[in-house]
């Protein structure tokens, strides 16, 4: 069955184990109706790194950056063993911020992304950023609960 409803659609993630359910069901949607597939990692550049690092901001950013390659890489495999090809995009500020301006300049139908990840317990329903899409976006937004832990 093919839907002009989810076309195209982002599945956001931060590469973390409770995103992964988001981005089976972001995939499963995209089988069902035909959708074109964004999956959208931001490294997050909000934190200021203390001015007593040794390291270069910029090598710790292009760390992340190619971190965020390898998460995004994963994504198109999980995609492509699925069926369904994943455009990866990688984007650096403010990952909710990024998060709504990619969904609403390019037209997205649908944002697909988990309750918690790499933040930890910020909010204990929903993480920051996905609270702060939830609440911001014009685009709809699906969130997906990561596995319940025992």
């Amino acid at each position: 069955m093919m839907s002009e409803f989810y076309r195209p659609i982002v599945i956001a993630t931060d590469g973390s184990e409770d995103t992964q359910r988001a981005i089976s069901y972001g995939i499963e949607i995209a089988k069902l109706t035909g959708a074109t597939v964004y999956a959208l990692h931001v490294v997050d550049t909000r934190s200021t790194i203390s001015e007593s690092w040794t390291i270069d901001k910029n090598l710790f950013y292009d760390m992340m950056m190619s971190e965020g390659e390898k998460i995004l890489s994963k994504i198109k495999k999980i995609g492509e063993d699925s069926g369904i090809e994943i455009k990866g995009v990688l984007l650096r500020g403010d990952p909710s911020n990024e998060i709504i301006n990619f969904a609403e300049n390019n037209k997205m139908s649908l944002i697909v992304m988990g309750t918690l990840g790499k933040t930890g317990f910020d909010k204990f329903l929903l993480g920051s950023v996905a609270e702060k899409v939830v609440r911001s976006s014009k685009v709809p937004v699906m969130v997906v609960r990561g596995k319940e832990k025992n």
